[in-house]
């Protein structure tokens, strides 16, 4: 057998037995999330929307408040675990401001009536936020809702040149237009 045969069966070896749990290394282990990871996709007109995000849960804890889990006025990851991202096929608007095609990392600046949504360059873990990264602020009002125990990324009022990407955990729901030139 040649050495290049000998390495490359060493190589597949390696892949078949070690690669599987590389992802979960990459957090530090391969047990369940306690806030598992989601995914929500939406086709507007001809433009593909897709957003994954981490689903943390209530548990009992006070979530948006000046003492809470995510206190007003800071930014928050908008969901657990990696940042919340946003992937779209071709410009769209979202709340009334351009979002060129690509992939984006989706954070918030809750607050008691509205919130800011912020759309960044940066894609990382969900705590390394970088303003020098922003593409845009937009402020978007917030609605009073239902108790959503575990946080929820959806689209609603979908049409052809429109929809409505709406973030709802605790008992807020928050309504951001989203608009395809």
């Amino acid at each position: 057998m040649c050495r290049t045969t000998i390495t490359l069966a060493a190589l597949f070896l390696f892949l078949i037995t070690i690669a599987p749990g590389l992802h979960a290394q990459q957090r530090g282990n391969d047990s369940p999330r306690v806030s598992p990871n989601a995914a929500v996709e939406q086709t507007v007109g001809t433009t593909e929307i897709r957003v994954t995000y981490g689903r943390p849960s209530v548990n009992g804890r006070d979530i948006f408040s000046s003492n809470g889990l995510v206190p007003y006025g800071n930014v928050w990851r908008t969901g657990a675990n990696e940042t919340t991202n946003i992937t779209v096929s071709g410009p769209i608007e979202i709340a009334g401001e351009s979002l060129p095609a690509g992939t984006w990392s989706l954070y918030t600046v809750p607050g008691p009536s509205q919130w800011s949504v912020i759309l960044n360059e940066k894609l990382s873990w969900g705590t390394q936020y970088d303003e020098s990264q922003d593409l845009f602020r937009a402020a978007v009002s917030i609605e009073s809702a239902d108790h959503q125990e575990q946080f929820l990324i959806a689209f609603e009022e979908v049409s052809h040149s429109s929809a409505t990407l709406v973030l709802h955990w605790a008992g807020v729901r928050v309504p951001i237009p989203v608009t395809v030139p």
